[in-house]
């Protein structure tokens, strides 16, 4: 998730919105800043126009974990409610490898998935998105089953389904070693923990393109599609990462670019957008910032392409 905090704009230093912004019929938001605590991001999604927001309950490279609040929860809570936001989506730590087959490092990221599943809990978010690990120094269906292991391990006790939290495996770009790059590896996953856990996916545009997947033709859209709904199931897609991307599709390089800016184009968007098989999900940018105002720009044209009826 490539962005550049250090440029963007904060929109809560800006004067609020006279009227409310104006939605869609589809639940279109950003990833979130969440500086000066987890709950000023609730402000900051309405305020670009979303009705649904990413977040990272704590800092996403480091182990050290972020003590929440009962004040930051309720704050966070109040404030979705009085803007009609959800769902709420926290992104996991980028350090988290629960595929991994070294015992201490694999030991601190069960410890600290467990950690983003209690602050996932405690901010009432309804998914947690996970990249699946990488299985360097084992086979891949060896690193599927430690995904699956340490995350029941890291759940036991937790009551999730009563917390109404979902957790997300979300599809990666199909770099070696890494899982999660086809499918039919997310399903398998998915499959694994089903009955555990509340588990579904979360798909991204740019992972998915440069995994190989064409989803820029419209015949390829509909095929990958078919091949999704076939393996993951499209009714298990809650979240929609929509990122364009600045490299070639097969490529296997997750760099993410504006939407419509990129070699993916606007019209495989507008496609997704208005598939009636896709109006459960969340449809989040995860978009550079390189101007001021990107988060902004990026959130309006996705809702730019929402066909009302």
């Amino acid at each position: 998730m490539p962005r550049s905090i250090a440029q963007e704009q904060d929109i809560l230093k800006l004067p609020a919105p006279k009227s409310p912004p104006q939605l869609t019929s589809r639940r279109i938001g950003i990833h979130t800043s969440t500086s000066g605590g987890v709950e000023t991001a609730a402000e900051r999604a309405y305020r670009l126009g979303c009705n649904t927001f990413q977040i990272f309950s704590s800092s996403p490279r480091q182990w050290k974990p972020y003590l929440l609040g009962r004040s930051q929860c309720d704050q966070m809570r109040g404030l979705r409610e009085k803007y009609g936001i959800k769902p709420l989506v926290i992104h996991t730590n980028y350090l988290i490898n629960l595929a991994g087959v070294n015992p201490e490092f694999l030991g601190k990221s069960i410890e600290a998935f467990r950690a983003e599943l209690e602050r996932a809990l405690a901010l009432c978010a309804e998914y947690l998105v996970l990249h699946p690990g990488s299985f360097r120094g084992s086979s891949r269906e060896e690193g599927l089953d430690r995904v699956a292991a340490a995350i029941r391990e890291a759940a036991n006790g937790l009551d999730l389904k009563a917390g109404n939290l979902t957790v997300l495996i979300e599809n990666t770009a199909g770099a070696e070693y890494s899982l999660g790059g086809s499918f039919e590896q997310v399903a398998e996953l998915v499959a694994k923990l089903r009955g555990l856990i509340p588990i579904g996916a979360c798909i991204d545009t740019c992972h998915t393109h440069v995994a190989g997947y064409d989803i820029v033709s419209e015949a390829g859209m509909h095929e990958t599609l078919a091949q999704l709904d076939a393996t993951v199931g499209l009714k298990n897609v809650a979240v929609w990462h929509c990122n364009d991307a600045k490299a070639a599709r097969g490529s296997k390089l997750d760099r993410h670019q504006h939407v419509g800016k990129g070699m993916i184009g606007l019209e495989p968007f507008r496609r997704l957008l208005n598939d009636p098989r896709t109006a459960h999900s969340a449809f989040i940018a995860e978009t550079p910032i390189d101007e001021p105002g990107d988060d902004l720009r990026n959130v309006e044209t996705l809702k730019g392409l929402v066909q009302e009826e």
